[in-house]
């Protein structure tokens, strides 16, 4: 199983961006891809995460209604759509694919990355304030 990320850069507070999540060569089980980020010195946190069979998404409440998470299953690729971009959004953000569902993310309030196989090699956002 192979993910590649794309789309980071670097914006002003307010700004937006969108990374891409190609995957390729996934098993049928993993059907839930997820979004992560990891600022330097800490630790890497769950930002969203979607069924690409059914199209049920999580969110962690520090993205608030700022960022959307979206599949095209045609070119399988997930996106994360991230608006109002703040200074604590800066992070290298990782993609994964997993065998847990959405709905279990939502039951235990978190994503861990545990729960996570197949890893991303990441793609750097940076928010200037």
């Amino acid at each position: 199983v192979q993910l590649v990320e794309s789309g980071g850069g670097l914006v002003q507070t307010g700004g937006s961006l969108r990374l891409s999540c190609t995957t390729s060569g996934s098993t049928p089980e993993h059907r839930t891809i997820g979004w992560f980020r990891q600022a330097p010195g800490k630790g890497r946190e769950g930002v969203a995460c979607i069924s690409v069979t059914d199209g049920t998404t999580y969110y962690d409440a520090a993205v608030g209604g700022r960022f959307t998470i979206s599949r095209d299953s045609t070119n399988n690729t997930v996106y994360l759509q991230m608006d109002d971009l703040i200074p604590d959004d800066t992070a290298m953000y990782y993609c994964a694919t997993s065998l847990v569902t959405p709905a279990t993310a939502q039951e235990f309030s978190t994503l861990r990355v545990s729960w996570y196989d197949y890893w991303g090699q990441g793609t750097q956002v940076t928010v200037s304030s």
